[in-house]
């Protein structure tokens, strides 16, 4: 590590696997982490730890710290992560001895735990926001009442800590959400290197074969991937060369097969599971013909970056922060209306203008939103901005 700021922790509600000494995890966020770790002198990620041995899909880099906490699989089950809290007090504790500054992901119940913890060692703290909690619990969990009551006491909590503490935001929609917040950084989560950026006329695609559409996400619901399946029916019904390629994996997995069965375009449709980004996931943005984004919710996802560095033209949901971050680097569409969607796509395909302009408006937005950046602008944000409490 370069040894140019402080020693930091990182909490984020996430979950790792240990395969001898080696660690991993299935989220890319550790991507972003280890470019942060460069500016930082230390860098300790603390994370629940599963007890069985397994790998996932990104591995902790060497010089990355992990800091383990009791397994719990789901905070929405309250008695499972109950049975974990005290242990996970003294873990965190543990965690923070040797650290002058943490970074707090939340709002989440152990994230509360830690800025109280923090607090109490008189630690710097620094507040993390990712997504618009009650919103997302609205979507992932519509019949459980009682949890989104408690997300909205959660996030309730985590915007009068932002009053205190400073507070880093993914995305304009987030921000104006903690637009009271004295010290604030709104930044993208973005995993782009600089390397791999395509100039706009770096290479053609082929228009006049076969079209194919890349998404890319996690199967949940609020994800809303069975519409993938509605979209591409439309698109096959009107032009045969249509494809798609599906990036992700998650609960709704199975229901996305059949679904594209049901409606007769299954072997048009290329279900590929979790493909990291360092494991092949930039060569599909870059032999796909457009991107199509269908989520009900998001902040401002990582997957929009991903696609305009390779040069994608970009369909996208206007929810969340999507709007206020892209603008017009993406035809911007309502969420749920596969026919609209449909529609965005055959533009794209019948108007050679406009793909140049999204192509364009994408290379000029990802290029300054790479990952050296926005990593560098947290690692200057936790070292100067987190001195006062």
């Amino acid at each position: 590590m370069a040894g140019r700021g402080p020693r930091v922790a990182v909490y984020n509600d996430q979950a790792y696997w240990r395969d001898g000494e080696a660690i991993y995890t299935a989220r890319a966020f550790v991507v972003f982490l280890a470019e942060l770790a460069r500016s930082l002198d230390r860098l300790v990620i603390v994370g629940r730890l599963d007890p069985e041995p397994g790998r996932s899909f990104y591995r902790l880099d060497d010089e990355l710290e992990f800091a383990a906490l009791p397994w719990y699989r789901d905070a929405s089950n309250f008695a499972d992560a109950a049975g974990a809290l005290i242990g996970s007090v003294r873990a965190l504790w543990r965690a923070l001895d040797d650290v002058e500054c943490v970074w707090v992901l939340g709002p989440h119940p152990l994230a509360v735990v830690t800025v109280a913890l923090a607090a109490l060692r008189r630690k710097r703290i620094v507040l993390g926001v990712r997504q618009d909690m009650p919103q997302y619990v609205r979507n992932r969990h519509p019949r459980r009442r009682w949890v989104q009551r408690a997300a909205n006491v959660l996030e309730a909590t985590w915007r009068l800590l932002a009053r205190r503490y400073p507070v880093v935001v993914v995305g304009p929609r987030l921000a104006s959400n903690y637009a009271f917040a004295p010290r604030k950084l709104e930044i993208s989560v973005s995993l782009v290197h600089e390397r791999d950026i395509v100039t706009p006329t770096q290479f053609e695609r082929d228009w006049e074969g076969d079209l194919t559409v890349v998404s890319v996400g996690r199967l949940d619901p609020e994800k809303n991937p069975l519409m993938l399946a509605d979209v591409l029916a439309r698109l096959c019904e009107r032009d045969e060369r249509w494809r798609l390629v599906v990036c992700g994996d998650g609960p709704l997995e199975r229901e996305l097969a059949e679904r594209l069965a049901s409606l007769g375009v299954a072997e048009r449709a290329d279900l590929r599971g979790h493909v990291p980004i360092d494991g092949g996931l930039i060569d599909l943005y870059r032999a796909g013909n457009a991107f199509l984004h269908v989520s009900w919710t998001e902040g401002l996802p990582q997957v929009l970056l991903e696609a305009f560095a390779a040069g994608l033209p970009v369909v996208a949901t206007a929810v969340g922060g999507v709007s206020e971050a892209i603008g017009d680097a993406a035809l911007l569409i309502p969420a749920g209306e596969p026919e609209t969607a449909a529609r965005a796509l055959e533009r794209l395909r019948d108007e050679v203008a406009l793909r140049e302009r999204l192509a364009e408006a994408g290379f000029e937005h990802v290029r300054a939103r790479t990952l050296e950046a926005e990593s560098g602008r947290v690692a200057s944000f936790i070292t100067a901005g987190s001195r006062s409490r």
